[in-house]
């Protein structure tokens, strides 16, 4: 089979990513979502990123208008009759997303590849829900999209072979890295990074040193171009708060246990950038 229509089911900033990625790769691409305003705002960001690119020139106007022509709001699931891959990036949630894999297995062409962006959830319980167990899959694309090469390739117990091949062929076409990941709590971007995370957020609530000076450490001793609470930040506090809890849960270890620190500020709705205020203050 190959892979000509796509469609990308949730409108946030990974799917919005996602979409933009394949439009540019000269696939035919639907972006989805129930809500309307969030649909709206997805389809604005991307041309807005896509406006950046072109004053940057990364690309010309041409290839702008010609990957704008490639996309397609989508409101109803049902559109997915007639795509050859959907990949969903709704919220990090398992009942949710078991209930739209179902849904789309009902929906979708019998040929169809079906694809989690999950960032921590077993891709082999969702498979389960299906009657295509051998042709679902995880997707993980790091945040931002357009500008992050990994792709962490997730194959549940039940993927077969060539389902992963169509898959790693795709994230080649996106001009993204594909890595082979086996189906463990966090894979292994987050198995990694969330603990490093978790553990500067200890080394505040400790008062071992401040954001700041943490930060710093790792900026400038360690060579992250980013420190592990501005990241935080940047990746939202709640959805830390949440692989910290899928990896304490899956693995049953206390060196995965969430920091209270990190529970307070979720709590006050301190949740980043996005909330206004997390370990920094944002405008």
């Amino acid at each position: 089979m190959e892979i000509k229509k796509i469609m990308v089911i949730g409108a946030g900033q990974m799917g919005a990513g996602i979409a933009q990625v394949c439009a540019q790769a000269g696939y035919d691409v639907l972006l989805n979502d129930m809500n309307e305003k969030a649909l709206d705002q997805g389809m604005k960001n991307i041309e807005k990123h896509l406006t950046r690119a072109v004053d940057k020139q990364r690309i010309s106007d041409q290839d702008k208008a010609e990957t704008l022509a490639r996309l397609t709001a989508s409101s109803q699931l049902e559109d997915a009759e007639g795509r050859d891959f959907v990949i969903e990036a709704v919220v990090e949630n398992m009942d949710v997303k078991a209930k739209l894999f179902r849904d789309l297995d009902t929906i979708a062409p019998k040929h169809a590849i079906l694809a989690s962006n999950t960032s921590s959830l077993p891709i082999t319980e969702i498979a389960a829900v299906t009657e295509r167990p051998d042709q679902v899959i995880g997707m993980h694309f790091m945040n931002p999209v357009p500008v992050m090469k990994l792709v962490e390739i997730i194959r549940g117990l039940q993927t077969s072979d060539e389902t992963y091949q169509q898959v790693e062929a795709l994230t080649n076409e996106l001009k993204k890295a594909p890595v082979e990941v086996a189906d463990f709590p966090g894979f292994a971007a987050n198995r990694i990074l969330m603990p490093m995370i978790n553990e500067a957020i200890y080394t505040v609530y400790e008062g071992v040193a401040s954001p700041e000076d943490i930060d710093t450490v790792m900026k400038l001793g360690m060579n992250h171009p980013m420190g592990p609470l501005t990241l935080a930040d940047f990746i939202g506090l709640d959805t830390c708060l949440y692989i910290m809890e899928v990896l304490y849960e899956g693995f049953s270890d206390s060196k995965y246990r969430p920091c209270p620190l990190l529970r307070k500020y979720v709590k006050a709705g301190w949740l980043g950038k996005k909330s206004g205020r997390g370990f920094y203050q944002y405008t």
